[in-house]
């Protein structure tokens, strides 16, 4: 997300997208976030990256919340090592046969 916001909350509109858009998906990023009055400068952008990029138009600081805080779609649980199975793994390992 890139731009302003006012005091109530609203999301005004900002220039250069097709820059910031090339930018964002050189870095890496696929979901982008642009100001409802930015949905017109959608078109100056080429079909193709378009089509491999998705486009959430926010007009209020709580729509940017929710979508930028919202849990990814296919996220892979966390791995967690417990100390207890680290020393299990330890004491079998170093157990004398």
């Amino acid at each position: 997300m890139t731009g302003e916001i006012t005091l109530r909350g609203n999301i005004l509109p900002v220039g250069g997208i097709r820059e910031k858009v090339l930018a964002a998906r050189r870095s890496g990023i696929k979901t982008i976030l642009l100001p409802n009055a930015n949905r017109k400068n959608i078109g100056e952008i080429q079909p193709e990256l378009r089509k491999s990029l998705r486009f959430v138009f926010v007009g209020h600081i709580e729509e940017v919340f929710a979508a930028a805080l919202a849990a990814p779609i296919a996220a892979e649980p966390p791995r967690v090592r417990s100390s207890i199975a680290v020393a299990e793994l330890a004491e079998a390992v170093l157990e004398p046969v």
